[in-house]
């Protein structure tokens, strides 16, 4: 399980970031903007990169003699592994991965003495808040992904404290979107595009949504911050309710019409007769309370901390769902 001990790129040049968890969607858009800058790096993760297969060293974050062969001689280590998934099972993988991990990967930046970490955490550690929460919260997440990631936190915290010349920063995305992703954003569109979706509510709950391209960018931006702690809630403006967004989402795909409605009410009861059912039969179904939950509540951040740091994003928010859901559902 450990990876290699070489740290030295193609050139002898020495490797200054290591990506772990970087065979995911993220990592491999980041992986790019290295790449196009000109910075080595390497990637631990447990799955091979596709992208980027001479770089990656197998590598699990609850496994210190492999973090620490592999971060020795990095002058950045950027942590984007973590359990994330609703349905997580045993549930216990999100202490082991997210917490443990983090904590493991405190313990091989000591013994190596890197003195530079970026995580991503997520704005799931503030759970649903009536109105938008900068990055002073409160804190009150709902399930077991965000705690873990604020327990997350609080051990890098700790590891940043220890020295005043350590340099910690921690992104905390919203929903992140874009071209390959199959996460939320996807599954709404592929469920409009199917033509039986129903709309939930009113949909004036408001979603504060963040494509890959534009977070990949803010997180290149970050490794000059000088020493000490540095939080960033990230988000893509402006944001838009849920039923400009299905809107917008409609004209994408070339359609028009109202979308059918469903009370609030009776979509939370079909969700727990998909739990109920995912408990009996050990399946996993693509409804659930929890998701019906996050698709009526409105999950809106302010993140006016990025604004300050001058980062401006590549990309607009209507182009970025734009070029993603023509390139995952091509108008004919």
């Amino acid at each position: 399980m450990a990876a290699t001990n070489s740290h030295m790129y193609p050139g002898n040049s020495p490797v200054p970031v290591v990506l772990l968890g970087g065979s995911g969607f993220v990592g491999t858009r980041l992986g790019a903007l290295l790449e196009q800058n000109k910075i080595p790096f390497l990637i631990g993760d447990l799955k091979l990169s596709p992208q980027f297969p001479e770089r990656f060293r197998h590598c699990d974050v609850r496994d210190l003699e492999a973090v620490r062969d592999l971060v020795r001689g990095t002058s950045v280590i950027v942590n984007l592994a973590a359990e994330h998934r609703d349905d997580v099972r045993p549930r216990s993988l999100y202490n082991q991965v997210n917490v443990e991990g983090a904590r493991l990967v405190c313990e091989a930046a000591r013994l190596t003495g890197v003195k530079r970490i970026v995580f991503t955490s997520s704005v799931a550690v503030y759970g649903f808040q009536p109105r938008p929460v900068d990055e002073d919260g409160p804190y009150q997440p709902f399930n077991d992904y965000g705690r873990t990631k604020l327990e997350a936190e609080e051990a890098y915290k700790a590891w940043a404290s220890e020295d005043p010349e350590r340099v910690l920063v921690v992104v905390r995305p919203t929903v992140i979107f874009g071209e390959g992703n199959r996460g939320n954003v996807y599954n709404l569109v592929r469920q409009v595009a199917s033509k039986k979706f129903f709309m939930i509510g009113k949909g004036d709950n408001v979603k504060s949504i963040a494509y890959v391209g534009n977070v990949s960018a803010f997180l290149l931006s970050l490794f000059d911050r000088g020493p000490g702690l540095h939080v960033y809630n990230y988000v893509d403006l402006p944001d838009l309710n849920t039923r400009e967004l299905l809107a917008w989402i409609q004209h994408c795909l070339g359609r028009d019409g109202r979308l059918p409605n469903l009370p609030r009410s009776i979509a939370m009861c079909v969700g727990y007769l998909f739990d109920l059912a995912a408990r009996v039969t050990g399946r996993k179904f693509p409804v659930s309370s929890v998701r019906v939950r996050k698709f009526c509540e409105s999950t809106q951040f302010r993140a006016d901390r990025v604004a300050e740091t001058g980062f401006q994003p590549p990309y607009p928010l209507k182009e970025a769902l734009e070029r993603t859901i023509r390139f995952e559902f091509p108008v004919k």
